[in-house]
């Protein structure tokens, strides 16, 4: 997505866990857009990441809530305890934590989308990913009440991204992730659907198939 943000004008904030990743971000679109280490599972590397993207860009237009990781498959009794909470860390908390920090200043500004990256399995369920399903659940319904808390005045919308060949569908559909569209395909798909959203969609449970 961050290629075809910039390809369509838009300056890009954006953090990940992986230091390798980040400084490669930084190498192909430094200047005007920011990337920055960032564990979303910690409150102070959350706060230390959105301050600066206020402070440098003001609150964003359109917060993008896209960080997930899947339990390896196992039945629900199998997954450990520690795997189970780490799960629900990154995929509802760390979401959580970007909305405390990033939300505030877009309503006292007045306006602003946020899109929190749920999944088919947020609106259905299968066998061996029952702590995913469980995190993408929770999504849709802290979006919807979100989007009651807020009035539209920033519109909240739940996001099933479709089925994408990533390095996290490929934990569970080994091979067979293969047939399904890469990330580039599917961003060049999706951000003009995103940059599109507005006060219209508040409190919505959209697709991108």
């Amino acid at each position: 997505m961050v290629a075809e943000f910039i390809r369509l004008g838009w300056t890009v904030s954006g953090c990940c866990r992986n230091a390798h990743a980040v400084e490669q971000l930084r190498a192909e679109y430094g200047g005007s857009h920011f990337f920055q280490q960032t564990d979303v599972t910690k409150e102070s590397d959350v706060l230390t990441f959105c301050e600066q993207v206020i402070s440098k860009y003001g609150p964003p237009d359109l917060l993008l809530n896209n960080a997930a990781i899947v339990n390896k498959n196992a039945p629900l009794w199998e997954v450990s305890a520690e795997e189970f909470s780490e799960v629900m860390d990154v995929n509802i908390k760390g979401t959580a934590a970007m909305i405390r920090h990033l939300v505030p200043a877009m309503l006292t500004r007045g306006n602003g989308v946020v899109v929190n990256f749920s999944s088919g399995w947020g609106r259905s369920t299968s066998p061996e990913v029952a702590p995913y399903c469980a995190t993408k659940w929770a999504i849709e319904g802290l979006s919807q009440a979100m989007s009651q808390e807020t009035s539209g005045k920033v519109a909240v919308v739940a996001l099933n991204p479709g089925i994408i060949d990533t390095e996290m569908l490929r934990s569970c559909f080994g091979e067979g992730a293969e047939g399904f569209p890469d990330a580039e395909d599917w961003a060049k798909r999706a951000v003009p659907v995103l940059i599109k959203l507005g006060a219209k969609d508040n409190g919505k449970a959209l697709s991108i198939g």
